[in-house]
Formats: C-alpha cells, structure tokens, sequence
C-alpha cells in the first residue's frame, strides 16, 4: 500500500482534523517503539498518516525521541512523502515569530542521537548535500502562502540537542555562523528519511527570537505556546491544502538514494542484517545463494550407514 503524505508533528501539533475512515496503528520496529501509534486516514482523497513526535501529551524530550523508530514505521506503512512541523527560534530580524520557514539546509549540533539505519553489517553511504526534498518544500511553500501565511523560502536549520534553550553566547555564535532558525528535531530525521528513501521537508513554526534580539523578550514556554496556537492553525490548513494535490508521481531523486549507496559486498550481508533492513534493501541486494542441500543431503547418508 502507498500513503501519499505522512505528517510528523511538533510542539502544539498533536492530531490532524478532518480524517474519515480514521485507524491507529502500532508498528513493531528493529529498533524500538515508535513515538505513538500512526494515525491513518483520507484526507479528502488521499492516504494521509500522522504521527505526533513527542508522544501521546507531549511526554518525550527531543533527544528521548526515536526517530529511527518513527522513520521505519512510516516506510514500513507506505509513507512516500513526509511532511515534518518543528518549532523553532529565529536568528534572523527578517525572520518574526508567527511565520514560517521552509529551509532548505540543516546544520547539526546534537550529540549522542541515533542517526543511521545502518551498521552492524551493512555499510551504506547515501548523498545529504540537500537534506530536505525540494519538491516537496515547494509544494509547502505554495500551500502556506496561498493560505497568506508569512512564509520564508530557504534558509539553514541549526538543530541543537536541547531541551534547554540556547545561552545568549550560543545564539550570537549561531547568528555569526549564518544559521536562520534553531530547533531541536529536524536532525536526525532528514537523514533517516533519505535512508530510507522518503522524500522529506519541514515547514519551521517561527515562535519566537531565541535571546540573542536586543529589545525582545527572551524565548520561555509561555511565549512560544501562544505563538504556536497561531502557527498549528496555518500548519494544519496547509496540511489539507497539499493534500488537494496528491496523489502525484515524486520527479524527484529521493525514492532512488539507495541505488548506487550500498558499499558492503552482498556475498558478504548477513542473514541477520538481510532480515533487519530488508525494507529498505530488498528489492536492492542480490538474493543470497541457497544453501548446498544436496551435500547435506549425501552426509546424513553417510551418517545413516555407520
């Protein structure tokens, strides 16, 4: 089965109204539990599945989410696009809480995250120059600014590993640096969502300044939380207005990553590691060659004569 479009929420986004024919389902993972059971549903016309990142009441910090679990059971449920909601500080003056960015480069300052599907057997190396798919940026882009949101095309998310906000230091370095948005859960998943070949973008809530501004207040919970009531409402307007153009075949290169990544000799790709990443690989790797039966076949011959 195809899903058109998944939609993985942030702060303030925890369900996607207006579904019929709505369904939970939990999905078993090599690597975990996902956050929350997937929502499934049509969204007009299309298969839309949604999936909230911090859990059921908001209950994982950034860093406690498993996003290896969470990209695995969108691939493993037929999710071809996923549209990411996150959060974020702006870094910029241009850039005002209450609008949106659609970026188009991630910069990664999170420590100790799982970011890859691989290993442990199978090596794969897949191109990450431009993390986020551009079709589908695009086609939030339009969405949000046909809906007359504040919208910024382009851009650099710098994820941090949180959950603290940034110290006034770190923000002026990140605003050096040329940073335009800081969040905290873009990274890993635009990586996981190359792996696995889904075509990824997030469509960045602006809800405050961060610290380094120096007329407005500090960044705090109560800010960013009346900010979002504003922002979730255009973020779920958007949602049913992409929906309108789907179905449509991806132009893009994100459903072919893996095609030229593999590195580990296929002679030499374990059962085990055949068995853990078969959804992503298997229609890639050779079948393994069968077992020599027929001398099995001739030892307990053998063995029966003694």
């Amino acid at each position: 089965m195809t899903i058109a479009l998944g939609v993985i929420g942030g702060s303030g986004l925890y369900e996607i109204e207006g579904l019929t024919r709505v369904k939970k389902v939990l999905v078993k993972t090599p690597f975990g539990d996902p956050s929350a059971p997937y929502t499934l549903g049509r969204l007009g016309e299309v298969e839309l599945c949604f999936l909230p990142r911090h859990g059921v009441g908001h209950r994982l910090l950034p860093s406690e989410v498993n996003s290896r679990a969470n990209l695995w059971g969108f691939k493993k449920l037929g999710v071809e696009r996923l549209l990411s909601f996150s959060a974020v500080g702006s870094l910029r003056e241009a850039i005002e809480p209450g609008d949106l960015v659609m970026p188009d480069q991630i910069f990664d300052r999170t420590a100790g995250r799982e970011q890859t599907f691989f290993g442990d057997g199978l090596v794969a190396h897949v191109p990450l120059a431009d993390p986020m798919c551009q079709e589908l940026s695009d086609m939030a882009y339009a969405a949000a600014t046909a809906l007359g949101g504040r919208v910024h095309k382009g851009g650099t998310y710098l994820c941090m590993e949180g959950p603290a906000f940034s110290t006034r230091a770190e923000s002026r370095v990140h605003r050096l640096w040329g940073m335009d948005v800081v969040g905290m859960t873009a990274f890993p998943e635009a990586k996981l969502a190359r792996e696995a070949e889904i075509c990824y973008a997030t469509a960045a809530l602006v809800t405050d300044f961060d610290c380094w501004h120096a007329v407005e207040a500090d960044v705090s919970v109560p800010a960013v939380l009346e900010v979002l009531r504003r922002n979730v409402a255009l973020a779920k307007s958007m949602v049913r207005e992409i929906a309108k153009k789907l179905p449509a075949p991806r132009t893009c290169g994100c459903g072919e990553a893996l095609r030229d990544a593999l590195l580990t000799d296929p002679a030499h790709v374990t059962p085990a590691a055949r068995r853990r990443l078969g959804l992503l690989f298997g229609r890639r790797l050779p079948a393994a060659k069968a077992k020599p039966v027929v001398k099995k076949a001739r030892k307990a011959a053998r063995a029966g004569r003694r």
